[in-house]
């Protein structure tokens, strides 16, 4: 995409080399802060996002508050020649970890996602099946201090295929062949509903 064609997209939005996820940014850079080449506990990421969202609410006055919650979603992009579920599996063990280190467990905190995504050539029939039987909820404190979720999203752009766990909202926004539906209910939409019961 040459300069010209980015004059729609904010200044701080990174431009990515690799064409296919140049298209992705470009669905997610209004609800998602991004970032290129991205590193954690020695994992590589080709984009990283941040989704923070946040509910309080007041009686009168900004200064009267209460049942201030806070709900996030890391989003962790590779791009792979190949994927198998033992690869899965250490991304899966990776969204523990970082919610050990990442999550402040108290009671303002409602849920942490940590989305990770795999760019391959192809998906395997063995990874179809384990990322779409997929579900890794964890209770904080019986669920007293919210939650986190692990989610998964393989997908092969050139194939037209994506697969996608059970709570992978963002999986959408990688399907660049198909028009995002205005009316699905995304994440964002999903903790909105969360705070408002």
């Amino acid at each position: 995409m040459s300069d010209e064609d980015r004059t729609d997209v904010p200044s701080d939005v990174p431009e990515w080399d690799d064409e296919y996820l140049d298209r992705v940014s470009d669905r997610l850079m209004f609800n998602y802060d991004l970032d290129q080449s991205y590193s954690v506990e020695g994992e590589r990421f080709e984009m990283y996002g941040r989704l923070h969202v946040e509910s309080q609410k007041q009686l009168f006055h900004p200064a009267l508050n209460y049942a201030n919650y806070e709900a996030q979603e890391h989003l962790f992009v590779t791009r792979r020649d190949r994927v198998t579920t033992a690869d899965l599996d250490r991304l899966v063990d990776l969204g523990h970890a970082l919610a050990e280190e990442w999550i402040t467990a108290d009671e303002e905190h409602h849920g942490t996602e940590f989305t990770f995504v795999v760019v391959a050539p192809t998906v395997p029939d063995a990874v179809a099946d384990y990322v779409s039987g997929f579900r890794d909820r964890t209770l904080l404190k019986y669920g007293y201090y919210g939650q986190y979720e692990v989610n998964l999203v393989v997908v092969a752009p050139d194939e037209e295929r994506l697969v996608a766990s059970e709570q992978a909202d963002v999986g959408r926004a990688f399907a660049t062949w198909d028009p995002l539906d205005a009316g699905s209910r995304g994440l964002l939409e999903r903790l909105v509903s969360v705070f408002r019961s």
